[in-house]
Formats: structure tokens, C-alpha cells, sequence
């Protein structure tokens, strides 16, 4: 064997988007990586765009398959828009397992003999080409010629070795038809990765891929999300805030409404988080668009991400308050994300908010409505955390943010699906309330980390011409508990201006 040079077992590049970012740069190369899934879970396409990657980079590439044949894989990279020119493609197919009655045993059935052989011809194969890079596809095709746990590691630890001793980067993939051999595959690989897919009650299924070993190398451990779409796998990796930090003034973003911001303290703060919460149609939507349109105003870029209304009625109900954000869509300084929370998964939504932070340079974000999102995700219990880490990354990148959650009920008795208000620095509480036989809309701050707020509750209204907020309303009873009442003068209450008013979410 020849010495270990410098260079030897170096990151070497996936040819997968995200995953180098878990890797800590990629493959160790030189070595031997065991790639399991289930099938169909993308094991195949991941081998592809390691051999691509490969050839791009002027390198020998090998694909040694004995569980789908060439045309096959011709067609998966067809679907995929990618040409395989440049890959050797060597279909082995063992003796036991071909047809053709001139490669079958017909006195002798020595496994034996058709394991060796099996094992002779990709090794031909390899000195014949002398890759840099091999995808062997699949392990369980030689699980079943070993006929045993013993002989099959046997067989494997020798193919590791061959490959070891002949410089190359070898991806191992199998389908996990034996849990029992595939842990004791764990000790001899450098590198394990598992690729998982989960069909929810409804929705789209969803992938997510875990690196499980990798010897030398600080990679980042649990779940991430991944998707396969035309042009490959495509991985999210799990968000880590402390790994992102950006210098930022603390300064006060104001809405330009005196009332609202004297309420708030001078209006809200970079690097910090704003839960508004509320019944549905109090208004929490419009009350984040008036913050958004102040900081489009100021030419700074903002990012709206929907999950309850379409783009268009979303731009609609806008212009309905005075607020017309075609124009800075247009110019590029804002941008209205709309999401199905039935299809993106929790990797995939941070992913976009962090693309427009660090490539669009987005210092306002609007989460609207984090409502629908948890409801439609019901199977993932480890949503609030994910939520504090997206907050937590914000939070550290100086953006203002600010979280639209709906209450279950219109008046009296409400809750919130799930208690964010711990993770958030500020919150503002939206109720409704009688007066004179109408219905209004009463607004108060229960919270602010950073500075002081005003602890008085004031009247909230929506009309074609923007938002009001009245004076403080200082008799009002009941206003915890869902049912506030007025009893003060009604000279205090705002009346409607020419306009005519206007309802909000």
C-alpha cells in the first residue's frame, strides 16, 4: 500500500447542493462510503451526481451496477436534463442471476464460484479503467450470492481495501434489505450516510438524509431535508444560528404612525422578533404591512412569506389599505414568497428565508401566518424548535421580523395553537370589542425585551387610507379574557373617516 500523502483522504466535492455544507466539504477521498436507503430513496440520483461532479472536474468515473442496467440509468439521467457521457457504465451481472443459459450453471451450483466470479469482473473493470471515482450499486446483490453475515463482510471489508489501494472514492450503496448486515457494514466504512423517505397521513412525502458516521471530519449531525427534483437531490441542512453572525445597529424601524409607535417605544427594533397574535380578521396582517411599507419606503428589501393567501389577493387586500407594493416588487426590493405548507418542509422554508437574507439582503421579514403552517404539519414535533433557530438566525443577522399567529376563536375564550411568545421579543395582542353597537378593534403590547413600551390599550382601525390608532382607552374592562368592554367616553373612539372603513386580517 502506498503511503498517505497530503493530499490524501481531502474533502473532496459531492456534486450535491447542501451536502458539502454538512460534510465539511465533502467525501473524504481515497475512501470507502456506504450510502443506504430504502428504495427509492434517492441513493442512485446521489451516486449520479458524484460521477458528474467527477467528469466535470476532467476525472475517471465508474458506475458498477448490478441492480439496474445501463438504459436505466441512461433514462434517469435523461429525466434529470444530465448527460452520462463520460461515466463508464459496467452492468455485472452475476452468474446465479443472468438468463442467458451460457453463463448459467447447469451441473454445479457453487455460490462459491459465482461470488468469485461476480467479484473477479468488477475487478477487471476497475484495472481496466483505473477510476478516481466508483459507485458500486448495489450491496444487497452481493448480500445474496455471500449467503451469510460473515462471508458477505468478508467480501466487502476485501472490496474496501481493493479500492483503498487503488486511490479511489468509492460510494457503496445499499437498500437496507438486512438491518443486521448493514450495522455491521457501519464499522468498516469511513463514511456512513442514510437517506430516509416518510409518506405523511397527507401531502407530499417527504426526504431528509442524516450522516450517521464520517471518520475525521466535524460534520453537522441530525436530520436534514432533502428533495429530488429535475436536476438531482437538493439538500437543506439544518440550520445552526450560532453558526451565523452579522455585525448590526440596534436601530428603531418606525411605522410613521405616531400612535403605533409611541406604543411600541419608537416602533421596532433590528435584530429582533414580533409576534402579533390575535383573532382571525382583527387586523394582524394589515398591522405588518404598515411596517413593511415604512421600511420599502426607505428602499430597504423585505420578504414576505405566505402561507394563508395567494400572492395576488395578498397584493390586493394591500392596495384595499392604501399600501400599493407592486411597485417595489418590480423594482426588486421586495419579495412575496408563497408557500404550501402540504409540500415544503421545514428545511426548505428556512432555506428561502436564508437566500433572501444573505443574497438579497432582505432587513424586514414577514411570516404570515404561522397558523396554517403548524396546522398543516401536524407530524412534526420538533416545529417550535426549528422556529426558534430560524428566529435565533434573524435575530443575529440585525432582521426585523415579525410572526402573524392566529387564535383559535373569534371572541371569547382563545388559544394559540402552539406558545411562541417565549421565543419572540416583542408581542402585540389584537382583540375585538363592543362599542355603541359596533364592533371595533382594541391593540396593546404585553411585552418588549429591548426598551420600554407603553402598557395602555388603544382602538386599531383599518380603512382605504391606512391604519389609526387612537389615544389610550383607559376604561376598558375584561380585555384578557376575550370579551373587553369600553365604558369610558366615546369621544375617545375613532370615527370613520370619508373613506369609508375597511376589515383586515
Amino acid at each position: 500500500m502506498t503511503a498517505p500523502t497530503q493530499s490524501d483522504a481531502r474533502p473532496l466535492p459531492t456534486g450535491v447542493p447542501g451536502l458539502d455544507e454538512i460534510l465539511a466539504g465533502g467525501y473524504a477521498a481515497n475512501r470507502a462510503h456506504l450510502v443506504e436507503g430504502r428504495p427509492g430513496s434517492g441513493k442512485t440520483t446521489l451516486g449520479l451526481q458524484f460521477l458528474i461532479a467527477g467528469v466535470e472536474q476532467g476525472e475517471t468515473c465508474l458506475y458498477i451496477t448490478l441492480s439496474e442496467s445501463k438504459r436505466e440509468l441512461q433514462s434517469v439521467a435523461a429525466r434529470h436534463g444530465w448527460s452520462l457521457d463520460g461515466i463508464e457504465i459496467f452492468e455485472l451481472v452475476p452468474p446465479e442471476l443472468s438468463l442467458d443459459p451460457r453463463k448459467q450453471q447447469t451441473l454445479v451450483h457453487s455460490s462459491d464460484l459465482e461470488l468469485g466470479e461476480t467479484v473477479s469482473m468488477a475487478v477487471a473493470e476497475i484495472e481496466r479503467v483505473k477510476p478516481s471515482r466508483v459507485v458500486f450499486d448495489s450491496l444487497s446483490e452481493i448480500r445474496i450470492l455471500s449467503q451469510g453475515s460473515l462471508r458477505y463482510r468478508r467480501q466487502v471489508l476485501a472490496l474496501k481495501s481493493y479500492f483503498l489501494t487503488h486511490d479511489a472514492t468509492v460510494l457503496m450503496l445499499d437498500d437496507l434489505s438486512s438491518e443486521r448486515d448493514a450495522l455491521n457494514l457501519h464499522s468498516i466504512s469511513h463514511g456512513v450516510i442514510r437517506l430516509e423517505q416518510v409518506v405523511p397521513t397527507y401531502g407530499a412525502e417527504r426526504r431528509r438524509i442524516s450522516v450517521i458516521k464520517m471518520r475525521g471530519t466535524t460534520f453537522r449531525g441530525g436530520h436534514h431535508d432533502m428533495i429530488i427534483q429535475r436536476g438531482g437531490v437538493r439538500i437543506f441542512p439544518r440550520l445552526v444560528a450560532a453558526d451565523h453572525h452579522a455585525s448590526f445597529a440596534f436601530e428603531v424601524l418606525p411605522s410613521g404612525i405616531a400612535e403605533l409607535d409611541h406604543l411600541l417605544g419608537g416602533g421596532l427594533t433590528r435584530g429582533t422578533s414580533t409576534l402579533v397574535i390575535g383573532p382571525s380578521g382583527s387586523g394582524k396582517s394589515t398591522l405588518a404591512l404598515g411596517y413593511l411599507q415604512s421600511a420599502l419606503a426607505r428602499n430597504e428589501r423585505a420578504l414576505v412569506i405566505s402561507f394563508d393567501e395567494t400572492r395576488g389577493i395578498l397584493l390586493e387586500r394591500a392596495k384595499g389599505v392604501g399600501f400599493d407594493l407592486a411597485p417595489h416588487i418590480e423594482e426588486g426590493r421586495l419579495q412575496i414568497a408563497q408557500i404550501d405548507p402540504a409540500v415544503v418542509t421545514p428545511g426548505e422554508f428556512s432555506d428561502s428565508v436564508r437566500e433572501a437574507v444573505e443574497h438579497r439582503g432582505a432587513k424586514v421579514v414577514v411570516i404570515d401566518s404561522l397558523t396554517g403552517y403548524l396546522n398543516a404539519m401536524p407530524e412534526q414535533p420538533f416545529l417550535v424548535l426549528q422556529m426558534h433557530e430560524l428566529l435565533s438566525y434573524l435575530n443575529q443577522q440585525g432582521v426585523i421580523t415579525i410572526l402573524i399567529l392566529a387564535q383559535h376563536g373569534m371572541v371569547g375564550h382563545m388559544s394559540s395553537p402552539v406558545d411562541l411568545t417565549y421565543l419572540s421579543d416583542t408581542v402585540v395582542i389584537l382583540r375585538f370589542f363592543e362599542s355603541d353597537g359596533r364592533v371595533r378593534r382594541a391593540l396593546s403590547v404585553l411585552k418588549r425585551r429591548i426598551g420600554p413600551h407603553e402598557d395602555t390599550i388603544r382602538e386599531f382601525r383599518i380603512d382605504s387610507q391606512g391604519l389609526r390608532v387612537g389615544p389610550p382607552l383607559e376604561r376598558f374592562r375584561g380585555v384578557l379574557t376575550g370579551v373587553p368592554s369600553y365604558e369610558g367616553e366615546r369621544d375617545s373612539l375613532l370615527d370613520p373617516r370619508a373613506a369609508g372603513a375597511s376589515g383586515g386580517r
